[in-house]
């Protein structure tokens, strides 16, 4: 039997550092070839790492939320022949221990330990766990039991490493439980806590918002808009083509009143290198669509919206917007964007301040739809209403510029066959 060491890859783009974000195995797995065993993070993108052995995962090299360099020791495996390393007294592993170490300064997952390279990952989930241990679970999974009163260290998980699922959840909620493993009721007094570590993708958010509000001079700018006609327009084009090209959202109307308002403000379709002192003007509009996901917000990238007609840019959002909630998009698919548009829907409230997304100098910002009692001619009549909260660098972009760019876009959609004029 050899040893095969996995070591960080060179992931591209100049990068030195990736963050280890999660693992998938734990000492003492067997993997097969191709396996993912963990996910990293780069300034960009959440990148997969595979194993090209199959054999036994010996050691790993290091926590979640841990920054590693480029080339460092990523995990350690037992495979078939001589592997690719030779190991010396300094770096021979020793067995890990059969029982599980326990952190003595403060609750946390239990853990196999290994020498100089650190077991990162908890072992099979135990029902009931113990009241301080931390099950492994996503925040939507937590949020969804939180809600239903339920502690999830009564909860079985059958995901990697024990993860409780929404399946395990489900199989929870459908089966009787004893009152000596009941989770408290809704209206039971919890004296629980959690502690979440912020890493990964909401770390890099984190810094990204605490950044842009540090160093952009923000503005924001809030106009409502009748979108009566918009609607039915919209309804009309998806009754008669939504079966053939597929149904049309507000999105691509909105990206297509905001192409067109950007050729006479192009300022605004902009990015601002502030330690070069340098603004550059794009030709292309690349929207930036903010997205949500179970692990945070994410900007995947609609590029040359300029060029393209409302159904390819209504399907190229929805692809690229599937593939951010599903951690899939590439880093290609996550950079780029020249000005982003950001939308609650139904949750988008009254008002909203977006944080602009920098480099960029600009973010739109929908709020809902609702019909409201306007006057009109001097008639009281009822209309659907919109409100667009957009946000704007004033460091590039001057007060009259970002109202008459919004003015703009409001005068697009509230006389839709505009937005087809050449």
């Amino acid at each position: 039997m050899g040893t095969h060491v996995i070591k960080m890859p060179d992931i591209g783009e100049g990068i030195a550092q990736v963050e280890l974000v999660e693992w998938f195995v734990k000492v003492g797995d067997m993997i097969a070839e191709d396996q993912v065993v963990a996910d990293v993070m780069t300034d960009k993108a959440t990148v997969e790492i595979p194993s090209p052995v199959s054999g036994k995962v010996l050691a790993l090299g290091g926590q979640p939320g841990e920054v590693m360099a480029v080339g460092s020791e990523l995990i350690r495996i037992e495979v078939e022949g001589s592997g690719n390393h030779v190991d010396t007294p300094q770096s021979k592993p020793v067995e890990a221990p059969a029982a599980p170490v326990k952190a003595e300064a403060k609750p946390e997952p239990r853990v196999e330990a290994a020498p100089q390279l650190a077991a990162s990952h908890t072992v099979a989930a135990i029902v009931p766990r113990e009241a301080h241990e931390k099950p492994l679970a996503s925040p939507a999974v937590r949020k969804r039991a939180l809600d239903a009163g339920i502690e999830l260290r009564y909860v079985h998980g059958s995901g990697p490493a024990g993860r409780i699922l929404h399946e395990d959840l489900d199989a929870f909620i459908s089966k009787p439980q004893s009152n000596s493993g009941q989770a408290p009721g809704g209206y039971g007094k919890r004296t629980d806590s959690e502690q979440v570590p912020v890493i990964g993708l909401r770390r890099k958010i984190a810094q990204r918002m605490q950044d842009a509000k540090r160093r952009v001079a923000h503005f924001s700018y809030v106009e409502e808009i009748d979108v009566t006609a918009l609607e039915a327009l919209r309804q009309q084009l998806n009754a008669k083509h939504g079966d053939s090209r597929g149904k049309l959202t507000l999105l691509p109307f909105l990206v297509r009143a905001m192409v067109v308002a950007l050729r006479d403000f192009p300022q605004i379709n902009a990015t601002y290198d502030d330690e070069a002192q340098v603004i550059t003007r794009h030709g292309a509009v690349h929207v930036g669509i903010a997205t949500q996901g179970d692990n945070g917000l994410m900007v995947p990238v609609l590029r040359h919206a300029e060029a393209g007609s409302l159904w390819s840019n209504a399907s190229e959002i929805a692809r690229v917007a599937h593939a951010a909630r599903n951690n899939k998009a590439t880093r290609e698919e996550l950079s780029g964007s020249t000005i982003t548009l950001t939308s609650l829907g139904a949750l988008g409230g009254i008002v909203s301040t977006p944080v602009v997304n920098t480099p960029e100098v600009a973010i739109v910002g929908v709020n809902r739809m609702v019909e409201r009692p306007v006057v009109i001619d001097g008639q009281i009549v009822v209309r659907k209403m919109m409100n667009l909260s957009s946000s704007f660098d004033h460091r590039v972009v001057d007060g009259m510029d970002a109202a008459l760019f919004i003015q703009a876009v409001r005068g697009l959609l509230e006389q839709p066959a505009c937005l087809f004029v050449e």
